[in-house]
């Protein structure tokens, strides 16, 4: 493609109105926005993509890793003609804007929500990974109906986060020759010359992981940037990374100095950074001409939007189950429901061999679904039964290898949501949720459903011993804004709350799952079934009337609050337990409902949970307690411990008792 300077005055417009943001707010980060913009405009003349619907099935996406120059991509979106408004730039990062401070799949345009750097990168991944899996799944001769790429833009610092390292060796692997990256090489961070931080050596080290790797020298040459990205849509094999060598700040006062990375220029280095930049036009003015630059790119992603809508219509005709299932999916139409008789329901089970068996189910239903495990998919039982996994010579598989990367996992996984048209489910030991915390974070913060099954979820670990036995973890989830944690007492109690979670698409769900074997809780089938979605219930009414007091658990606790309910029955006291697999549906239940589960009258309360017990005195109040572990756990035998800690039915009816000795 050939550039004019109709080009390069655009490119001057985005860091104009990047400046002009960053200078209004009086807040923001300059340096890659005025080193990157011509990235992004070169990225946005090669991408499809229609404005009049941002979120066109079969458009490119595109992923700013280094969300901080967020104002350079509002800036570009309203160029390009997303509703985004010379006004919503002048709102740049203040309340209740369209632009905030960093990129939220809120404002139109934006494929993803980043600035936690490295994510971006392993969220671009992960929607690269989506397209393979799809277009495996579904394109047939003549009918390419699932065929797009996936754009990033990286920065220095992206590239020295661990989940860059963990992503892009994933991506190399998978041959994701879909995924294009243009890495802004401008050799600073913000407290340093990256020579002072770093001296890895980016082509070799993208060379090792199987990456195509090609260099522009010049950043500001919209012609070599062109020819590299034409270079990489035609890579047959392999991801590519884009080096383009830039200079932080371009253009003001502070070029080629990392204080600019979060400087705000003042209106004197503005006007100077303007005159530098040969930029003769005022506060937030634009030129007709960058606009215009943009025709081009609008029309034909208009038109490929038209003859997509048209292929997809004739692609229903000749393929009607496959196009139904697939527009089903695109548009969250696949409801789940699972009947009695699909599959046995086992006299006992743990609640990891009970999501083996709800993700085979899911499996043979109309839903696109896969997922995988951080390498422990085998002990936690979240594998699909006789499928070879996710490779580059079967991308239709479903079970993904993820190897041990559990960052690399949870941002991929958010990835391949964010794209759409699948659900996805990422696995690991509970205990490693924590190298997985700041995705899942981002999950809840952009309310996608993406899904996360934690196995080994508590101190019967035993012989693992501390280092793997999780105690903070399970509160830590529950204080998520946003996500969905469930914890299942039985094997019923988890196939209807994962029906529960797929049938829902507004948030992320955590699954916290054990290897014990336990009961199933044939007796109470249908106050599980009406309760799970509800997140609370009660599971077995007091037996003998009114009930004094009441005994709440989670997961496998639940079977000592029921043997503990007996007991207390022998000794006159007559108590109802309660399930709470779910804290968050809980306590969005109106207050009518929770009051029937917990009345305010009945003060006499213990809950058990083989986790720390912060969390709990919202529904054990101040009269009641908690049997839990606020402690590291020990390497022995698990029944030993978890007896020795305190989970018994002994020491659960002593507890209530001593309650009772103190309220009587």
């Amino acid at each position: 493609m050939k550039y004019t300077e109709k080009d390069n005055l655009a490119v001057k417009t985005i860091r104009a109105l990047s400046i002009d943001e960053i200078h209004h707010a009086n807040s923001g980060h300059t340096g890659m926005a005025l080193s990157a913009a011509p990235l992004i405009y070169t990225i946005y003349q090669n991408m499809q993509f229609d404005v009049a619907d941002p979120h066109w099935f079969n458009r490119d996406r595109f992923v700013l890793s280094g969300g901080h120059a967020s104002a350079m991509l509002y800036a570009t979106l309203h160029l390009a003609g997303f509703d985004l408004s010379i006004s919503d730039l002048k709102q740049f990062r203040t309340l209740g804007s369209k632009t905030p401070g960093h990129p939220e799949i809120t404002t139109p345009g934006v494929d993803a929500a980043t600035g936690p750097l490295g994510q971006g990168l392993g969220m671009a991944v992960g929607m690269a990974m989506a397209e393979k899996h799809l277009s495996a799944i579904y394109n047939q001769p003549n009918y390419p109906i699932i065929n797009n790429r996936v754009y990033a833009i990286v920065g220095d610092g992206d590239l020295m986060e661990g989940v860059s390292h963990e992503t892009a060796s994933l991506a190399g692997h998978l041959r994701l020759n879909n995924l294009i990256v243009l890495y802004d090489s401008n050799q600073n961070t913000m407290d340093a010359k990256m020579s002072q931080e770093c001296d890895d050596n980016v082509a070799e080290r993208f060379n090792a992981y199987g990456w195509n790797y090609l260099k522009v020298a010049d950043g500001n040459d919209l012609t070599q940037i062109d020819a590299a990205i034409k270079v990489a849509q035609d890579e047959q094999t392999r991801p590519t990374l884009i080096e383009v060598s830039t200079v932080i700040g371009y253009g003001s006062p502070l070029a080629n100095n990392h204080v600019v990375h979060g400087a705000v220029l003042d209106e004197e280095q503005v006007k100077e950074t303007k005159e530098k930049l040969d930029y003769h036009f005022g506060p937030f003015e634009v030129p007709a001409s960058s606009y215009e630059v943009f025709e081009k790119s609008k029309t034909a992603g208009k038109k490929k939007h038209s003859e997509w809508t048209k292929m997809l219509q004739e692609y229903t005709e000749q393929y009607p189950k496959l196009g139904g299932k697939l527009i089903k999916n695109i548009n969250n139409n696949v409801k789940l429901a699972f009947q009695s008789d699909e599959a046995p329901i086992p006299a006992s089970s743990s609640t990891r061999d009970a999501i083996h068996t709800a993700i085979q189910l899911t499996g043979k239903s109309d839903l696109n679904f896969w997922g995988g495990s951080a390498d422990l998919g085998s002990s936690d039982k979240t594998y699909f039964d006789n499928d070879q996994g996710f490779q580059p010579d079967s991308y239709a598989n479903n079970n993904l290898y993820f190897g041990i990367r559990e960052f690399a996992e949870a941002t991929a996984i958010n990835g391949i949501t964010l794209y759409g048209g699948s659900r996805v489910f990422g696995n690991t030991f509970f205990i490693f949720s924590d190298y997985m915390k700041n995705a899942l974070r981002l999950a809840s913060l952009m309310k996608v459903p993406s899904i996360f099954l934690f196995g080994h979820d508590s101190i019967s670990l035993g012989p693992d011993g501390p280092t793997h036995q999780p105690i903070e973890q399970l509160e830590g989830l529950r204080a998520m804004p946003n996500l969905i944690v469930y914890r299942p007492a039985d094997y019923l109690e988890t196939i209807y709350a994962w029906q529960d979670a797929l049938n829902q698409s507004n948030n992320p769900v955590a699954f916290i799952l054990g290897r014990q074997n336990l009961p199933t809780l044939t007796a109470y089938q249908e106050q599980v079934k009406e309760g799970v979605p509800k997140g609370g219930y009660i599971l077995a009414e007091a037996p003998n009337g009114d009930p004094e007091g009441i005994l709440l658990a989670t997961g496998s606790e639940i079977t000592l609050a029921l043997q503990a309910q007996q007991e207390l029955a022998k000794k006159n006291h007559n108590v109802r337990v309660v399930s709470l697999p779910s804290f968050e549906l809980f306590l969005k239940q109106d207050q009518s409902y929770q009051e029937k589960v917990l009345p305010n009258a009945i003060r006499k309360r213990v809950a058990v949970e083989m986790a720390s017990t912060y969390d709990w005195a919202q529904f054990t109040g101040l009269d009641g307690a908690v049997i839990g572990i606020d402690h590291f756990g020990e390497s022995g035998d698990g029944d030993e411990l978890i007896k020795k800690s305190g989970f018994t039915v002994a020491n659960l009816v002593q507890t209530y008792l001593k309650i009772c000795e103190k309220t009587d």
